[in-house]
């Protein structure tokens, strides 16, 4: 059974790239525009990963990714936080948070591939 990933960005042509690597990797995608949305798709369809944009409308990335980790039911499920904000400081609240890793935009698609697949268990 493919793993399961959700992308949650407000911005359409990142939601869009990402959704066609993911899918052409073999992975099922499900998308989300904002925090909101994010968390009724996670509730809805339990994803293997969440690529969590942090700056959305109606929940920010850092508030998805702590109401995600204060949930026992989601502990094993994988979050990496995407951000134009590439300091140190968001990095590292981010990965307070909870998240499993931290991709800084603009990102080559292929690292996101890359990284996905390897928190995932899927490439050596």
């Amino acid at each position: 059974m493919p793993k399961r990933i959700l992308i949650v960005d407000d911005e359409p042509n990142i939601v869009l790239s990402l959704e066609f690597l993911m899918k052409k990797n073999g992975y099922d995608v499900e998308t989300a525009t904002d925090g909101e949305q994010a968390l009724t798709a996670v509730d809805r369809h339990r994803p293997d990963l969440v690529l969590l944009d942090v700056m959305m409308p109606r929940k920010d990335g850092y508030q998805v990714c702590q109401i995600l980790r204060e949930n026992a039911d989601y502990a094993d499920m994988r979050i990496v936080m995407l951000t134009a904000k590439g300091r140190d400081v968001e990095r590292e609240k981010g990965l307070s948070l909870g998240a499993d890793d931290y991709i800084t935009k603009p990102f080559s698609t292929q690292d996101v591939v890359d990284k996905v697949g390897e928190l995932l268990g899927d490439r050596s």
